[in-house]
């Protein structure tokens, strides 16, 4: 995950806040861990290393899971982005205000969590928004399909940017 954000380092400013996405609190207190969070801090660690010049700044306290969501596996795209509306807030627009956001996950299934999150982050002033996840799911019986948009971008493979309506941008 550390290489992949190396790899947009010239498409981000030199600070950068860096947000996991947020599980709801009975779930995290279910679960004892955030695993996007755990995320977080292992890439932090690893990017001051290799990048200390890179301004890179966790911030936890800023989006919250406002809704319970059930597991979203068995759902369909559609589903699942309707049942993600609402589900997350911006709790401190002041701090994401003019910034750009690193979201980070474990998984990318369709898109629909890092999708709504860049959404409201953008709606709350963020800059830009830039997703990186450990992961990549194939829906099952699905053939893997490349993105050309991502070339047409410039974006990195296994990187996703959202504009908060879904168009990669720069």
């Amino acid at each position: 995950m550390a290489q992949a954000i190396v790899t947009m380092r010239g498409d981000m400013s030199a600070e950068v806040m860096v947000v996991p996405v947020p599980l709801y609190f009975a779930r995290e207190r279910e679960r004892g861990f955030n695993q996007a969070l755990l995320l977080a801090r292992g890439v932090l660690v690893r990017l001051k290393r290799t990048a200390p010049e890179w301004k890179l700044s966790l911030a936890t306290n800023v989006l919250e899971r406002v809704k319970p969501t059930p597991a979203l596996f068995s759902l369909s795209p559609k589903q699942r982005r309707e049942r993600l509306q609402g589900a997350f807030k911006v709790i401190a627009p002041e701090a994401v205000k003019g910034r750009e956001v690193l979201l980070i996950d474990d998984i990318m299934t369709t898109g629909s969590t890092a999708r709504e999150c860049a959404r409201v982050l953008k709606r709350a002033g963020a800059a830009k928004v830039f997703v990186a996840t450990v992961a990549r799911a194939q829906p099952h019986g699905s053939a893997w399909m490349h993105d050309a948009s991502a070339e047409a971008h410039a974006v990195p493979a296994g990187v996703a940017m959202w504009d908060g309506g879904g168009a990669p941008v720069h």
